[in-house]
């Protein structure tokens, strides 16, 4: 793929056309926050963390650096007084949003802010609306289990009508994507509880050690998409891990 020319605080680079200017400032070394950002994902832009300053020609504007594709004769700026400006405003209404959260309060030291100058929302807990739990379950896991609902001020994430959701395996992408920790989910015996989502799920217990180690429809999720001539044992990962170096010392023993 031919390479086109391009600036990024002030230096000029040779990439491939419409390369998401985030990925690329990363390659080179420049840190641009984000916290709705995922490679696994399409960009959302939801956070608007990671604004920058583009120039081309005589026109200069704002925008997110994530879905920002780079094109001939940009110039990106990462770190200009409006830049910081923009980023400080964004941490306001996200520490208002969701004051508890340590990622938040992180960045809002990072950046000197110290006042929040908008109405404080507790009761939602440390959900910032960036989406990647969203997306994750839809795009990657492909049941849709939670959604966003309602509109503006009463926007939030919930699985249909608040309850407890048919849809959901328990997989656990949701709780490991989210960058807040808003999501939570917990093992207590043979049962998974997606406590965020009002909803818990049975787990299969391990043939070899006893110990329930992965919700039951999480499993058959997996053996549907890997078919009847692929059938999943039901062994957890710490006992297949030491099966495998069980046989590998065997095989040791016997070259030996």
């Amino acid at each position: 793929m031919a390479l086109i020319k391009t600036v990024i605080d002030g230096k000029e680079i040779q990439v491939e056309r419409d390369r998401w200017a985030l990925d690329v400032a990363g390659e080179m070394g420049i840190s641009i926050p984000t916290l709705c950002h995922h490679e696994a994902l399409e960009p959302y832009g939801a956070c608007r963390l990671c604004v920058v300053e583009v120039t081309k020609g005589k026109w200069t504007w704002l925008t997110t650096a994530c879905d920002l594709p780079i094109r001939e004769g940009l110039s990106i700026k990462t770190n200009t007084p409006a830049v910081i400006k923009s980023r400080k405003m964004a941490i306001e209404l996200l520490l208002a949003r969701a004051p508890e959260a340590l990622s938040i309060q992180a960045l809002a030291k990072e950046f000197g802010v110290e006042k929040v100058r908008f109405t404080r929302r507790d009761e939602i807990g440390k959900c910032i609306l960036c989406g990647l739990c969203v997306r994750v379950c839809d795009s990657l896991i492909g049941v849709s289990a939670i959604s966003f609902v309602k509109r503006g001020a009463e926007r939030r994430v919930e699985t249909p009508f608040n309850a407890a959701s048919d849809a959901c395996t328990g997989c656990g992408a949701c709780v490991a994507i989210c960058p807040t920790g808003h999501i939570v989910s917990v093992d207590k015996g043979a049962v998974r509880q997606m406590e965020t989502w009002q909803t818990d799920l049975d787990m299969i217990s391990c043939q070899s050690c006893g110990k329930a180690y992965i919700p039951a429809l999480q499993f058959e999720s997996i053996q549907a998409k890997l078919g009847e001539k692929m059938p999943l044992e039901k062994i957890c990962s710490k006992c297949q891990r030491s099966r495998t170096a069980s046989k590998l010392k065997a095989a040791m023993g016997d070259k030996n």
